[in-house]
């Protein structure tokens, strides 16, 4: 599957920093619109995100409308094995002998974009964005693992598979464990 073509972010678009705790239900709006969420799903999520947030590196990302409302997010923080996403994925990336990625590395948690707005630009600035500002010299992720548009633009950005059919407890679908080096890969 080909990336998507995007250009810059829609002008009614602004990229920047934001307080996902303090607009954490906001959020999980957009996630469950781009995600297909149930509200049982988003209840779990909710604790999960507000945990993430406490970690003193971790990073978001809003893409805002004029009025205010949140398009899009993004947030991430440094790897540790110790976490819970890492001591999932460790085995699947030991048998690929790519587990030395999760080391010196800053993970995406989360990067989600309205319906709506999807295809515009806002992914592709939110993830260049928040991975520009990192100390780190690799990023890693996890997607549903199938072609998509978000995997397509996470290929278009320098991340390549490391892992597939990767199972999460509870997750309906295997994840890709996906790579790419900093920064980011921009088109030419």
């Amino acid at each position: 599957m080909a990336a998507p073509a995007e250009g810059p972010p829609a002008p009614d678009a602004e990229i920047g920093p934001v307080d996902l705790a303090a607009r954490v239900d906001e959020a999980l709006h957009v996630q469950a619109a781009a995600f297909g969420l149930s509200q049982d799903e988003i209840d779990v999520r909710r604790h999960i995100v507000l945990r993430h947030l406490e970690h003193p590196r971790a990073r978001a990302l809003g893409a805002t409308a004029p009025d205010g409302r949140l398009l899009g997010f993004v947030y991430g923080l440094p790897n540790d094995r110790t976490q819970w996403w890492s001591t999932v994925v460790e085995p699947y990336l030991r048998a690929t002998g790519t587990d030395g990625w999760l080391d010196d590395s800053f993970v995406i948690t989360e990067l989600h974009v309205l319906p709506g707005h999807q295809q515009r630009g806002i992914g592709r600035t939110l993830i260049t964005t928040i991975t520009d500002a990192v100390d780190h010299p690799r990023s890693i992720l996890s997607a549903i693992d199938k072609d998509s548009p978000a995997r397509a633009l996470y290929r278009s950005l320098g991340y390549r598979d490391l892992a597939r059919q990767v199972v999460f407890p509870s997750a309906p679908q295997p994840y890709a464990v996906m790579g790419a080096p900093l920064p980011l890969l921009r088109p030419s």
